[in-house]
C-alpha cells in the first residue's frame, strides 16, 4: 500500500533531502493508516476490541451525503453538499478525481455495474454521467424542474432512472442521455426510484404516501402500492425480483408481491419513522432502521421479527449487509457506525471518532472493510481484518 494520505486533494509525497526528509516520509507512512480506539462505555461487558485501523478521505468542504465502493472494491466515490463528487483509491485513500460541474449539492453517487462510470444526482435538478478513469463529464440528464433525490443504474447499465421533487421520475438511455420515459402520477416528491433486477420495471417511493411500479421502457403505470400513512422513505426489490420492500415515516415497513402489487406483510414494531428497508444478499431477511434508534431484522418470507439491534443513541439512517450476510453495518446520527452479528443481533464493534453524523456505512465487496461517510466532511475506510470480538459498547438487549 502506498504510504500517502490524501489531504485537500493533493497527491504524492513531499520530497525533502537528508535525515529530515526520511523522518517525514516515515511519518507519512504511519499516517496513511490511522488508528481508532474503541469508545469508552460505562456498561459492563466483554473487554474492548483490538484497535481498528482506518484511512480518512479528506478534501470535501461540506457534508458528505453518499459513499459507495466500485464493484471491484478498488475505488470509492463520495458525494457532498459542496457540489462535487470525488473518486478515491480504496487502498491508499489517494484522491483520483474530483467531479465538478453541478451547481448545487450532490445527493447521490453510483458506480455503473462495470465500474467505468459514475452517476451523480444533485439539487440542481440534473444528473450527470462521468468517466471514472479521467473524471471527464460525459452526459447531463436534464429535464426535471426540481431537485433530484436519487439516481440509479439498471443492473445491465443500459438505463438510468432519476427521482425528483417535481413529483416525477424519468428513465434515460445511459449511453446517449436520451429520455426514454417520464413516470408521471405521483402527487408528491419522488424520494427514491430503483430498477427491478431484470431492468424491466421501476418502483418509486413518494411523499404522497404511495409507491408505484412502472414499465421501465414505456413509462406505463402498472400498479400502486397503497397502505402507508406517511412519506415512503425507501423502496427496494429483493435480489430475485419477487418481492418489494417499502419503508415509511408512518413507523412501518411493508413487503409486497412484486408481480401483482399485493401486500404480503406489514412490519410493525418501530416507534418512530422507518428510514430504510433493505434485503440481505440471499433475500431471506429484511433490515429496517428507524429514528427510534433501533434496527430490526425480519424474516422476508413471513415478516417475523428475528432480532432487534440496540445500542445507537440517535437515528439509524442507512445500513448494509456483509457479502456473506453474516454481519450488518449501520450508520447513525450519533456519529458512529456499528457492526452487528446477523444471527444474534449482538453489537460486535463500534466505529467511532468522526466529528459529525454518520450517514453511510457500506461493506467492501470482500467484506474486510467498512466505508463510512459523515457530515464532518470526511469518509473513513475501516480495516476489519484485525478486529475480533465485541467492543466495550453496550451489548444488544
Amino acid at each position: 500500500m502506498a504510504c500517502i494520505k490524501s489531504v485537500g486533494g493533493q497527491r504524492g509525497p513531499f520530497k525533502m533531502p537528508g535525515v529530515l526528509g526520511l523522518i517525514l516520509s516515515l511519518c507519512a507512512c504511519a499516517l496513511a493508516w490511522s488508528v481508532a480506539l474503541p469508545i469508552e462505555s460505562s456498561w459492563a461487558g466483554p473487554p474492548p476490541s483490538p484497535r481498528l485501523r482506518f484511512i480518512q478521505l479528506v478534501g470535501h468542504t461540506a457534508d458528505l451525503t453518499d459513499a459507495e465502493y466500485s464493484p471491484d472494491g478498488k475505488k470509492i466515490v463520495t458525494a457532498s453538499s459542496d457540489k462535487t463528487a470525488r473518486i478515491w483509491n480504496a487502498d491508499s485513500g489517494v484522491l483520483l478525481q474530483t467531479l465538478s460541474g453541478h451547481t448545487a449539492g450532490v445527493r447521490t453517487a453510483r458506480f455503473s455495474p462495470d465500474g467505468a462510470h459514475v452517476l451523480t444526482a444533485a439539487q440542481d435538478a440534473t444528473a450527470k454521467l462521468w468517466d471514472v478513469a479521467t473524471g471527464k463529464l460525459l452526459l447531463t440528464f436534464k429535464g426535471h424542474t426540481d431537485p433530484l433525490e436519487d439516481a440509479e443504474f439498471s443492473r445491465d447499465g443500459k438505463l438510468v432512472v432519476t427521482a425528483s421533487r417535481d413529483n416525477t421520475a424519468k428513465v434515460w438511455d445511459a449511453s446517449t442521455g436520451a429520455l426514454v420515459a417520464t413516470l408521471t402520477g405521483h402527487t408528491g416528491a419522488v424520494m427514491h426510484a430503483i430498477f427491478s433486477p431484470d431492468g424491466m420495471r421501476v418502483v418509486t417511493g413518494s411523499a404522497d404516501h404511495t409507491a408505484r411500479v412502472w414499465d421501465a421502457n414505456s413509462g406505463t403505470p402498472l400498479y400502486t402500492l397503497t397502505g402507508h400513512n406517511g412519506i415512503v422513505t425507501g423502496v427496494t426489490y429483493s435480489p430475485d425480483g419477487k418481492l418489494i420492500a417499502t419503508s415509511s415515516s408512518d413507523k412501518t415497513a411493508r413487503i409486497w408481491n412484486a408481480r401483482t402489487g399485493a401486500l404480503i406483510e406489514a412490519l410493525l414494531g418501530h416507534t418512530r419513522a422507518v428510514e430504510f428497508a433493505i434485503f440481505s444478499h440471499d433475500g431471506t431477511k429484511i433490515l429496517t432502521g428507524s429514528t427510534d434508534k433501533s434496527g430490526v431484522l425480519w424474516d422476508a418470507k413471513t415478516g417475523a421479527k428475528l432480532a432487534t439491534l440496540l445500542g445507537h443513541h440517535r437515528a439509524i439512517v442507512s445500513a448494509s449487509f456483509s457479502p456473506d450476510d453474516k454481519k450488518i453495518a449501520t450508520a447513525s446520527y450519533d456519529s458512529t457506525a456499528r457492526i452487528w452479528d446477523t444471527a444474534t443481533g449482538a453489537s460486535l464493534l463500534v466505529l467511532a471518532g468522526q466529528g459529525g453524523e454518520v450517514v453511510r456505512a457500506k461493506f467492501s465487496p470482500d467484506g474486510q472493510h467498512v466505508l463510512t461517510a459523515s457530515f464532518d466532511t470526511t469518509a473513513r475506510v475501516w480495516d476489519l481484518g484485525g478486529a475480533a470480538g465485541p467492543s466495550a459498547a453496550a451489548p444488544s438487549k
